[in-house]
């Protein structure tokens, strides 16, 4: 799930994964290279992570689960083939 404030020239996102017996969720995406970030943990079992992110772009993201499988935003506002013949997750602000 995503939640999306938009204010000016920036936006603050909040991506959320919830997912049953998974111990780690890592967002990744191209507003920093793909490098990982780790997902905070709330008592409910939900992950999330607040970004500020550039309005009037568009990003490509994934959530990495348990550091093995990657799984798509189905809330995104689209998903977009990737090179590696699978698909990306793209907010567009």
């Amino acid at each position: 799930m995503l939640k999306k404030v938009c204010k000016g020239n920036l936006c603050i996102i909040t991506f959320y994964y919830k997912g049953e017996k998974v111990q780690k969720v890592e967002l990744v995406g191209e507003w920093n290279g793909w490098k990982p970030e780790a997902m905070k943990r709330k008592k409910d079992g939900t992950f999330w992570i607040t970004k500020r992110l550039k309005a009037g772009k568009s990003y490509r993201f994934k959530y990495l689960i348990d550091g093995q499988y990657w799984e798509n935003e189905l809330q995104a506002d689209q998903q977009v083939p990737n090179p590696f013949g699978t698909t990306d997750s793209m907010i567009i602000l």
